[in-house]
């Protein structure tokens, strides 16, 4: 009976990614706000083994940061499905890594647009641009997204749309099984130079509004946490300093190459990486989130000795989740000889983090099951979770 409730509760979640697929999104947002879809008692987030973290999705797959990308990665085994937040002209949250449309949607096509090309500094940078906030969220729905790199697949570009931090949310509750969210708040002081809320509100505050709308709350392995499980993050020490005192979720502080400043601050990357940085932050978050060519330094594409960045962090009792991991041939270095498994056997069982971004959360997924199948814990509280279901079924 549990693998049959089972199985109706996937094919209920893999009918709406065939629609998300099928179906061409107008400004009414096509997925259910909020959140509607019931599975009775869920799966548990597994906690015995590092955190995969879908990077925009399965972005390697369906183009970034779209429900369907969202969607196959919770298929694919994902345990937090990360996005980037920005708002819109008129202050509706979305989902979209870029501070400009032009790379990853359509905007080029829309003729009605052509007047909104601007230029803005940006992190200290004279930047040309289509940006989101010189759109409203209406008019962000007519875009259509695509895949950022030619190489991969690109059958789906033009079938999305861009979505809001409440969609974006609702696909996770909406899940089968329990997924986290890793929202980013992302360029906080490009956001609040253009976008103005009422009463004086910053970005910060209307990303935290959101949260708590839906239920987000609770330390890091709280009751709370793990049934609803959030990392919030961010390139800008301020802006979690800020939200610590309205939100006592888990925060991660990213990390950028070792020659770009702290977008708000200005801070070197040594400042940040010293361990009286480390100490200071430390009150406000639970971990890093480096780029992992800082943590092993690259040279012409061949990985070098290792940095004592992991181990300085865990000293401070910090987590640490590197950025980005993917399959691309491209971007796997040398050492690797083209297989991403091998990038993963390194990283977990070398290096040993704690979370991985990835663009391919599936063969992340693949690599842990088949070397790191879940705990006797977990297992029991798969067992429970099973038995709960046939009571349910009984009873009904």
């Amino acid at each position: 009976m549990d693998e049959l409730l089972g199985t109706i509760a996937n094919a209920g979640y893999v009918l709406i990614i065939f629609l998300s697929i099928t179906l061409v999104s107008t400004a009414r947002p096509f997925y259910p706000l909020p959140s509607k879809i019931s599975h009775g008692t869920k799966q548990p987030l597994q906690t015995s083994r590092p955190f995969n973290v879908a990077h925009r999705g399965s972005n390697g797959e369906i183009p970034e940061e779209t429900a369907a990308a969202f969607m196959r990665a919770i298929e694919e085994g994902a345990d937090f499905i990360e996005a980037d937040i920005l708002s819109s002209k008129d202050g509706v949250l979305i989902c979209f890594h870029d501070v400009t449309l032009d790379d990853t949607t359509d905007i080029a096509d829309h003729k009605e647009f052509s007047n909104r090309n601007w230029t803005y500094d940006v992190q200290g940078v004279n930047t040309t641009g289509f940006f989101p906030v010189d759109f409203t969220f209406e008019e962000l729905k007519t875009l259509r997204v695509k895949q950022r790199f030619a190489f991969r697949d690109q059958q789906y570009n033009g079938k999305f749309s861009i979505i809001s931090f409440e969609e974006f949310i609702s696909i996770a509750l909406d899940a089968p099984r329990v997924v986290g969210i890793y929202p980013e708040i992302k360029n906080p002081v490009l956001i609040n130079q253009h976008v103005k809320w009422p009463g004086g509100k910053r970005f910060e505050d209307k990303f935290v509004e959101t949260l708590k709308k839906y239920g987000y709350k609770g330390s890091y392995m709280s009751k709370d946490w793990l049934k609803q499980p959030i990392f919030i993050q961010s390139f800008a020490p301020t802006s979690l300093v800020y939200i610590s005192n309205q939100i006592d979720s888990p925060k991660i502080f990213l990390i950028d190459d070792i020659t770009i400043p702290t977008q708000d601050t200005n801070q070197s990357y040594w400042e940040i990486t010293s361990d009286a940085y480390l100490d200071y932050i430390k009150d406000y978050v639970v971990g890093i989130g480096p780029w992992k060519d800082t943590v092993v330094p690259v040279k012409i594409n061949y990985m070098q000795i290792s940095t004592d960045l992991i181990a300085k962090a865990h000293s401070h009792n910090l987590q640490v989740h590197p950025y980005t991991y993917r399959n691309d041939g491209s971007f796997l270095h040398y050492d690797f000889h083209q297989d991403p498994y091998e990038e993963y056997h390194y990283w977990i069982n070398t290096v040993g983090v704690d979370g991985l971004f990835t663009d391919f959360p599936g063969t992340l997924h693949n690599f842990q099951e088949w070397t790191s199948p879940l705990s006797k814990e977990e297992s029991a509280s798969k067992l429970l979770h099973e038995i709960a279901l046939l009571t349910t079924s009984y009873k009904n």
